[in-house]
């Protein structure tokens, strides 16, 4: 057998298909540890016996009557079984569509619908879950034309052997991976071989410049696409390892995420803004005793708008563990281009762009603040300090264009566009939705605002979230970043931001999870956010306390502003009784605590 952990041995990514890489990955003794909350070792799973044990399940799966091309719903929980039935489609010549788990709901009957909904865009053949889900799954599966459901056990009584599979071709359907939809319900987007091992490679070679002697560690969920491509297939097909732990545990237990990447010498590993607040405001001193993450080289940053403030808070309280803020790197990305379209240079942490904010609101430009606050207070201009996300990957381009479709110049903020061998082939059978995102030519409208500084990106906000108001483009996420920093008690995510059209003018919403039964202390707590709002963007705003947790947001954990809007409009939030009582488009807001990605 041929030993790929030696360095002659490495290729990062260069396949033509994913079984190819598997195939190849299997002669060396790499492979996926999975970890419970506390720890503890519960499957090691070496690509050898991943391959064998998918090999003979896709026999087993092509005997059921299942044939090349149909598409194979899989809950995607993290273990053992997923992945198994993940690359066992792979030869088989399935398309797997990866589904999420409960945790990003608020209620079954809201993830039932979600399920269903779902399965019924990609016209699933066949549902696959853990045998924990069976009750929801019989619901959300009730009538449709399915030839298998239930748990891998359900091909236990075939046998895959003299079963022959078909030829795998770069051009083939890999999987369909549902884009979190914080606008719009989820769209599947259908990613190709090639486009996949295309971004693998992109990933590899020039985002993180991955060596053999790499090991990754993840929390992740495998139905987002920074889980999936960037902590499951990416790191088979360069040949290294993977730790991991459920993103729900992660949620209970934060502080196992640097404690796993201590124990394994972890060094890459990605997280939202989030699970870095989340873990530098559960750190304790007694905690940390011990952990040393001096291996981790890449810190990456991705999945929704980074927090500068949030990532030097992590820095320095990890920093007498060994964490190097230069290890930061900041990201773009988007299931639309598989997963990811920049990465900002290795080695130099956070950068960061502060602009006018009077400019950017009035004219669309990002003109460097001349005198913006340091804390010294009057005086000061309203700024804003964006993070750079670096240059596109190679084989790629992007413009930022105006919304007559001409391509800007440096620092005038305009719509996101690109172009590469990564993008999706389709929204799988949406022709319409389709067409209205990806040009013939091979461009990619990727909804998302922003500017371009020496070649790098920065991205400021989603197009459909923007608020028009007296002239002005208020972004959103100011307003919730603005209340968040200045009011005390309240948390990075506490707070959603949207527009209502009030026929003459628009009226702007903040909601804001308040945790104070007391009628002084919520009446406090709403005066503080007036003004806050009315200091930071000079805005007079409706300002509703709502029930903590009840922000609803996506499958991906980001905030879905979209349906906050609609929950409010349809009346369901009642400051009265602080609960959210309307359910919207089958999705429910989240009434526990569920961890973003």
């Amino acid at each position: 057998m041929q030993e790929v952990t030696k360095a002659g041995w490495f290729r990062p990514a260069d396949f033509a298909t994913l079984t190819e890489a598997l195939d190849y990955a299997a002669q060396g003794r790499q492979g996926f540890n999975f970890y419970s909350g506390r720890g503890e070792l519960q499957e090691a799973l070496s690509y050898f016996d991943l391959r064998r044990a998918a090999l003979d399940l896709a026999g087993r799966m092509l005997k059921t009557g299942l044939q090349a091309g149909e598409r194979i719903a899989l809950i995607a929980e993290t273990d053992g079984d997923f992945v198994r039935a993940f690359f066992a489609c792979q030869y088989a010549g399935l398309v797997p569509v990866p589904m999420p788990l409960p945790v990003a709901f608020g209620g079954a009957q809201g993830y039932v619908s979600h399920i269903r909904r779902m399965m019924e865009s990609s016209g699933a053949s066949a549902l696959l879950y853990p045998a924990m889900l069976e009750s929801m799954m019989l619901q959300a599966s009730e009538g449709l034309p399915l030839k298998v459901a239930g748990t891998l056990r359900a091909f236990d009584a075939f046998s895959g052997e003299e079963m022959e599979l078909p030829e795998i071709s770069p051009g083939q359907l890999s999987y369909l991976q549902y884009s979190s939809g914080s606008t719009r319900f989820p769209l599947g987007v259908a990613v190709t071989q090639q486009a996949l091992l295309s971004n693998c490679r992109a990933i590899t070679r020039h985002g993180l410049k991955t060596t053999p002697h790499d090991r990754c560690m993840s929390w992740l969920p495998f139905y987002h696409d920074m889980g999936l491509v960037g902590f499951l297939l990416t790191p088979l097909t360069t040949q290294i390892s993977v730790d991991y732990v459920a993103t729900r545990e992660f949620a209970r237990r934060p502080l196992i995420w640097p404690t796993l990447i201590s124990r394994h010498g972890a060094s890459l590993s990605f997280s939202p803004s989030f699970g870095y607040d989340l873990c530098a405001r559960r750190a304790t001193s007694a905690a940390l005793a011990g952990l040393d993450l001096s291996r981790w080289r890449v810190a990456g940053i991705g999945g929704d708008m980074i927090r500068p403030q949030v990532m030097a808070d992590f820095a320095a309280r990890f920093a007498g563990n060994g964490f190097r803020r230069e290890s930061f790197v900041a990201s773009f990305g988007m299931a639309e281009a598989t997963l990811a379209i920049s990465f900002a240079p290795l080695s130099t942490g956070i950068e960061t762009d502060t602009v006018s904010l009077d400019l950017l609101e009035d004219a669309g430009v990002a003109s460097p603040a001349l005198n913006h606050d340091t804390g010294n207070g009057a005086g000061a201009e309203r700024s804003r300090s964006f993070v750079l996300c670096g240059p596109v990957l190679p084989e790629h381009e992007m413009e930022i264009r105006n919304s007559d479709g001409v391509a800007l110049g440096e620092r005038q903020v305009g719509r996101l566009f690109v172009r590469g061998p990564s993008l999706m082939r389709e929204y799988f059978g949406n022709p319409e939705e389709t067409s209205q995102t990806l040009s013939p030519d091979g461009w990619l409208d990727t909804g998302d605002l922003g500017y371009l500084i020496k070649g790098q990106l920065v991205i400021t906000g989603r197009a459909k979230d923007l608020i028009l108001i007296n002239g002005r483009n208020i972004w959103p996420q100011d307003l919730e970043w603005a209340v968040e920093h200045e009011v005390a008690g309240l948390r990075s995510g506490d707070v959603a931001a949207f527009s209502l059209d009030g026929g003459v003018s628009e009226q702007v919403v903040v909601l804001v999870q308040c945790r104070k039964t007391d009628p002084a202390g919520r009446a406090e707590l709403r005066q503080a956010v007036s003004e806050a709002l009315r200091a930071s963007a000079g805005l007079d705003c409706e300002v509703r306390l709502v029930a903590p947790h009840s922000l609803p947001q996506t499958s991906s954990g980001k905030l879905s502003r979209t349906k906050a809007r609609q929950i409010y409009q349809a009346g369901g939030y009642d400051e009265a009784d602080s609960t959210v009582s309307v359910a919207i488009d089958g999705a429910l807001p989240r009434r526990a605590a569920a961890s973003r990605s």
